[in-house]
């Protein structure tokens, strides 16, 4: 593909990103998006009316946690936004002021007792620490003096809300370890999930834990664009469910971009997957030959980022600058908290 930004770059008015979610979720708008045919809106409570029986669908369980932590080195202060845990326990994560940061300094977070040491400082704003405590403690740590990492276009001055503790969480969240939340399952109720079953869809779950850099526009060329690693998880059942599918004749319907990733880190060149666990940092875009997923529900996406080429390499980039003209157009609700789309895959 060419390494030109152009194609997948659009003018969003401010008024058109959302804010706060749609009330109840499942009134969102969802766009159907097939080539070759013109963008049709529906409602997120339409979505089983798309789907067929035997189709497998799958979300991303992962869990966010409170990832904004305002730390302090001597008279310096150092904003710290967690992105992963790494195999030895530290955690990698993004620094403000992190020029003043070396190895071994200790890093204070006001009057907790809880403590940081740094690493390594790696530049470019990333290092990485250890922190004091772990597991149930370091949870308690974070519920005690972490915020929501809230994308910054989710404008809040006071930082976030107690409404933003649960809107930005997912019915699927079930594993701790993500900065952001997959949105596309922030659409989905009881009541969908129960309509889902009735049209006798099937319903597994991945991990994928979602790291901060996942939404960062392409700041330099696509061919120089390095993705950040994150971790995840498909466990046996999973597998053997995806691969059940496949091998009746189902289809594979992917909740977001970051379960329709992880499918595709883990697929074979017949679509079909083993349990797979590790690291990931696979960048998909157009001119990648899909092997695992064959629909796609996830929001829309920022100009410029790796996510919009991703839906632009499932269904087509002409097609999704319709789609997304469309939307804009018509007044749909943009980013984490905004309206959906359903893509059918192109040919």
């Amino acid at each position: 593909m060419t390494d030109d930004l152009a194609p997948f770059d659009f003018e969003l008015p401010r008024d058109h990103i959302a804010t706060e979610p749609a009330r109840p979720r499942d009134s969102a708008t969802l766009l159907h998006v097939r080539p070759g045919l013109a963008p049709d809106p529906h409602m997120i409570r339409d979505l089983p009316n798309f789907l067929r029986e035997g189709d497998l669908l799958i979300a991303n369980n992962t869990a966010v946690i409170r990832a904004q932590l305002a730390a302090t080195r001597g008279e310096a202060k150092i904003g710290l936004t967690l992105d992963r845990i790494l195999a030895n326990g530290s955690w990698h994560a993004l620094a403000r002021n992190s020029r003043k940061l070396k190895p071994q300094d200790i890093l204070h977070f006001g009057d907790d007792p809880v403590t940081a040491t740094v690493v390594e400082n790696e530049g470019d704003g990333a290092v990485s620490i250890r922190f004091s405590v772990e597991g149930d403690d370091f949870d308690a740590f974070l519920e005690r003096v972490g915020a929501l990492a809230l994308p910054p276009y989710i404008e809040r001055p006071f930082g976030p809300t107690k409404q933003d503790d649960a809107d930005y969480r997912t019915i699927f969240s079930q594993y701790r370890g993500a900065v952001a939340a997959p949105t596309a399952g922030l659409h989905f109720t009881p009541e969908l999930l129960t309509a889902l079953d009735a049209k006798g869809i099937q319903r597994r779950t991945l991990t994928l834990h979602v790291g901060a850099g996942t939404f960062l526009p392409v700041r330099s060329t696509i061919a120089e664009h390095k993705m950040h690693a994150e971790w995840g998880e498909i466990d046996a059942e999973t597998a053997d469910a995806i691969n059940e599918t496949r091998a009746r004749g189902g289809r594979i319907i992917a909740v977001g971009t970051t379960s329709l990733r992880l499918l595709e880190s883990a697929a074979r060149e017949d679509g079909t997957v083993a349990p797979w666990r590790g690291e990931t940092s696979i960048f998909i875009k157009p001119g990648y030959r899909f092997k695992a997923v064959d629909v796609l529900m996830t929001n829309f996406h920022l100009p410029r980022s790796t996510l919009f080429m991703l839906v632009c390499a499932f269904s087509g980039t002409e097609t999704m600058r319709e789609a997304y003209a469309y939307a804009i157009a018509n007044g749909l609700r943009f980013y984490s908290y905004g309206d959906a789309c359903l893509l059918e895959r192109a040919p």
